[in-house]
């Protein structure tokens, strides 16, 4: 309710002091609104700060905020509005008073597909520091708090608090080179811990916690294909539940305390497995090791017997959704290289699959048609796919083009030139953005066919992987 709301507000002002929540402002705004500029993000700050300021003071009315936010709302939907624009807008000013509020407050931008913030110079920071210190403060902590947008607060705030008191130490400092190397050193490990978290938040936040289970599970599976579903689901499982505790806590530790129990249980289980995992997991410090992980590119692919396929009857039954994991399993074991957002379309569509027949009156006959389908068209679209990352892993990227381009012209000798190289442009894109182990999911999504598994889904030259 609106008193609540406002005792929070009130609350956290007094606790944090002026400047302290207009940080956390403009921390939480570009997170919440990640595709704002800096001047919309700017003007959004100055409305919530001067708002707090006035109705959170001793004997200020008491419903000086909730008039004040009224107006706030009514700013919000003028045509001329200076504060981030947002699709969904329109439609809540549609509302009136608490209603279009809270609708309002509820709006939020995508998270951008990879972080954008590039950290300039420490000569160009020091530069910036000193023109303008206020404004080199604000400008980064758009920047930055946008660019990891879905990274927990906490982290957030420690990473960003501790790079501005790292900048105006050592700008000032008689050696500050020397300064510089020390403090980045210090932050090192809370600057692996940012760009994981906001790396394992965004994937959970595009997937949801069953979806994640199975991402990390397939990921699992392309690394060390030797290790069993019954290894590896609870890894998975683990990791999902990390996901879902910490990616919106406001506890402090939360992310780091849970990433680094989780890194010791996937050390445990896997270093004798692996000698990839062993020399990941050999480092005294443990978000080095998780990062290590995350970073190992998928093995080879093992000699291993054709995967069997789910009976109609098991498929259908109370545990259906788990048999539809394991094959699914099977099947990144034995093409490792292929991308997570294949793998994510082909869970989405096991799904589907089983919600289409499983509900009808012959399950039975509803799945045997579609078996068809998939005995035709999974096992040539995973070759392509999965060769097609593999190609890209090993090979330099020059090399790996000129790969594509003769393979291109063999498969389709009646395509132009300008055709090809359309073609080989949209490949070479996708395979350098999707195939990598922290590849953006919901971008990625959008470059694999809705239903990948139906001819009709694979018109020539209209998709990335035919």
């Amino acid at each position: 309710g609106k008193a609540y709301l406002r005792e929070k507000v009130c609350h956290e002002y007094r606790i944090l002091g002026k400047e302290n929540f207009r940080t956390l402002t403009i921390i939480a705004s570009s997170r919440k609104y990640s595709n704002g500029t800096f001047e919309e993000i700017g003007h959004l700050v100055q409305e919530i700060v001067s708002l707090a300021e006035t109705c959170c003071a001793d004997g200020a009315d008491p419903s000086c905020y909730d008039v004040g936010a009224t107006a706030l709302s009514v700013k919000s939907c003028r045509e001329d509005s200076p504060f981030p624009a947002h699709p969904g807008t329109a439609e809540c000013c549609t509302h009136e008073g608490l209603e279009r509020k809270l609708c309002l407050a509820a709006l939020h931008h995508p998270p951008q597909p990879l972080p954008r913030y590039l950290q300039p110079s420490d000569k160009e920071l020091c530069q910036a520091f000193r023109q303008d210190p206020r404004e080199f403060a604000d400008r980064f902590l758009y920047e930055y708090s946008s660019s990891y947008s879905q990274a927990p607060l906490p982290v957030l705030l420690d990473s960003t608090r501790t790079f501005l008191s790292m900048v105006s130490t050592c700008c000032i400092s008689p050696a500050p080179n020397a300064c510089f190397l020390k403090e980045k050193l210090e932050r090192k490990t809370l600057s692996l811990l940012t760009l994981t978290s906001n790396r394992i938040c965004s994937r959970f936040s595009a997937y949801g916690k069953d979806k994640v289970s199975f991402s990390y599970l397939a990921s699992l599976a392309e690394k060390v294909p030797t290790a069993s579903f019954e290894e590896l689901l609870p890894l998975a499982e683990d990791a999902a539940e990390l996901s879902s505790q910490c990616c919106d806590s406001v506890a402090e530790d939360c992310m780091q305390k849970k990433l680094l129990e989780h890194t010791t249980k996937v050390c445990a289980a896997l270093s004798d497995r692996d000698g990839r995992f062993a020399n990941c997991c050999k480092g005294k410090n443990l978000m080095e090791n998780h990062f290590c992980i995350l970073a190992l590119l998928p093995a080879q692919a093992p000699n291993l017997p054709e995967a069997l396929e789910p009976t109609n009857k098991e498929l259908c039954g109370k545990e259906g959704a788990l048999h539809a994991t394991r094959f699914l399993f099977e099947l990144a074991r034995r093409h490792p290289s292929l991308p997570d957002a294949v793998l994510a379309k082909l869970y989405d569509y096991s799904g589907k699959l089983r919600g289409e027949c499983c509900s009808t009156k012959d399950p039975s006959a509803c799945l045997d048609s579609k078996r068809k389908w998939l005995e035709a068209e999974l096992p040539p679209f995973l070759e392509k796919a999965s060769r097609l990352c593999w190609l890209y892993y090993r090979l330099p990227f020059l090399e790996f083009k000129n790969r594509l381009r003769e393979s291109l012209a063999e498969a389709g000798p009646e395509a132009s030139p300008a055709q090809l190289e359309q073609l080989l442009e949209q490949r070479a894109s996708f395979a350098s953005t999707c195939c990598l182990p922290d590849a953006p999911p919901l971008l990625c999504a959008s470059k694999v066919p809705p239903r990948p598994l139906l001819p009709a889904a694979l018109p020539r030259g209209q998709t990335l992987l035919r």
